[in-house]
């Protein structure tokens, strides 16, 4: 696509903007991968639309006002670049585009708040533990709330788990395979810290030493993906002192973490840390990833055969091209049988913070995939991503079955013997 785009006008990103624009070939691929096409089959709502819509926006041709609407509904998910022949590198423009944008926006009092809201307690564990036994009391109004406020409390569940607090250092089972140091994200702590746990249990039974860093911060992937590209840069460069580099892998268990972190060098772009953090991004692997490179112990039998089916997260699916590890790995469980669910690699809805971003479309999205879900039989549905499972859980409403786990749960659990 030709463009009059001023890249010296945008900093140090302006080079890879005007280059996603640019292998843009009109061709549609992408229309089909696309969720929110999916649900407004409009052509702005796509990521070719919306291409041409930022890049109005940049050559001045456009207002702002107009194009925002549409980037605002993006999920984010990336699947257009899974689909896309041409290499169109989408979040080289999405993210630098709305941070742009968020420096122009026009102001809203109601939305600002929300914006807020999030930045200061979401990627604080201690904040956020508090703001949602806060906002649990504060469920039985909810209906008085503003409508942009509402979504906030309608996620949050009805109990929340014990705090956990993590050692710094969980040593091997058995021989010595590997050291990593594992990212125990913010929402996650609070939201299922049994994940953290069961990645420690699984990790330590296969021979691996497991590091905690003490100092470690959000991965800055919520900030990033809603424009506040400074506190994302503050995060990326906290994290690149925190984490050691003595290590064989740094571990996620969480997709849009892990996605975060390979997104270091595209944050700290033109700053003096983007090397480093190129080098950091080789050693971050999701937990399905790195389980599936070491081997692992084959866990025991289940009981009885249990069917399960797997929802892929768009963040490991689409952002970090992560899809057979997980399945590989669930398959080695002696009496699980893994059925394949219609759209598994389209977005559940929640994408960040778009559940409270855009909740109708995020709400028309889980009751989509809710359906194709239950569509299975499957009575286990597992996903690597703690968005993925609030938005599952919430969308599954009472319904006991399918019950709904992370991956490395269900690993640890058919360990354990407890998964049945």
């Amino acid at each position: 696509m030709q463009h009059k785009i001023p890249t010296q006008d945008l900093g140090p990103m302006g080079d890879l903007m005007a280059e996603a624009v640019q292998k843009c070939v009109h061709c549609g691929f992408c229309l089909a991968a696309c969720p929110t096409y999916k649900v407004m089959e409009q052509e702005m709502d796509t990521p070719r639309g919306r291409i041409i819509l930022m890049k109005d926006v940049l050559e001045d041709s456009l207002q702002l006002e107009k194009a925002l609407p549409h980037v605002d509904q993006c999920l984010g998910c990336l699947a257009c670049e899974t689909a896309c022949p041409s290499g169109v590198e989408y979040k080289h423009l999405l993210a630098p585009f709305r941070e742009k944008a968020e420096e122009e926006r026009p102001p809203n009092l109601l939305n600002r708040l929300r914006r807020k809201l999030l930045l200061i307690t979401l990627p604080h564990p201690k904040r956020f533990r508090l703001g949602a036994k806060l906002g649990r009391l504060a469920k039985p109004i909810t209906g008085l709330l503003p409508k942009t406020l509402r979504p906030m409390l309608e996620l949050l569940p009805s109990k929340l788990p014990a705090n956990e607090n993590l050692e710094a250092y969980y040593p091997a089972e058995g021989k010595l395979r590997a050291r990593v140091a594992l990212l125990t994200g913010c929402a996650q702590q609070v939201l299922a810290p049994e994940i953290n746990r069961a990645t420690i249990n699984v990790l330590t039974r296969n021979g691996v030493d497991v590091i905690i860093p003490q100092d470690q911060q959000c991965c800055g992937a919520l900030a990033w993906h809603i424009g506040e590209a400074e506190t994302a840069r503050n995060n990326a460069r906290a994290n690149l002192k925190a984490f050691p580099s003595d290590v064989d892998a740094i571990i996620t268990n969480a997709a849009g973490c892990g996605s975060g972190l390979h997104e270091y060098s595209l944050m700290l772009k033109g700053e003096p840390e983007e090397k480093e953090a190129e080098q950091f991004a080789l050693r971050v692997k999701d937990i399905t990833v790195f389980l599936d490179q070491l081997g692992i112990e084959t866990p025991p039998a289940l009981t009885r055969p249990v069917k399960l089916t797997y929802q892929d997260a768009c963040h490991l699916r689409h952002a970090q091209r992560v899809e057979d590890p997980p399945r590989r790995l669930l398959a080695q469980i002696p009496n699980l049988e893994i059925i394949e669910m219609d759209e598994a690699e389209i977005c559940c809805g929640s994408a960040g913070t778009y559940n409270i971003d855009q909740p109708e479309t995020a709400k028309e999205l889980g009751q989509r995939k809710i359906q194709n879900l239950l569509n299975t039989g499957a009575e286990l549905a597992a996903s690597g991503n703690i968005g993925c499972l609030t938005q599952l859980r919430t969308h599954l409403g009472k319904r006991e079955r399918p019950r709904v786990m992370h991956t490395i749960e269900i690993l640890d659990a058919a360990y354990r013997q407890k998964l049945t």
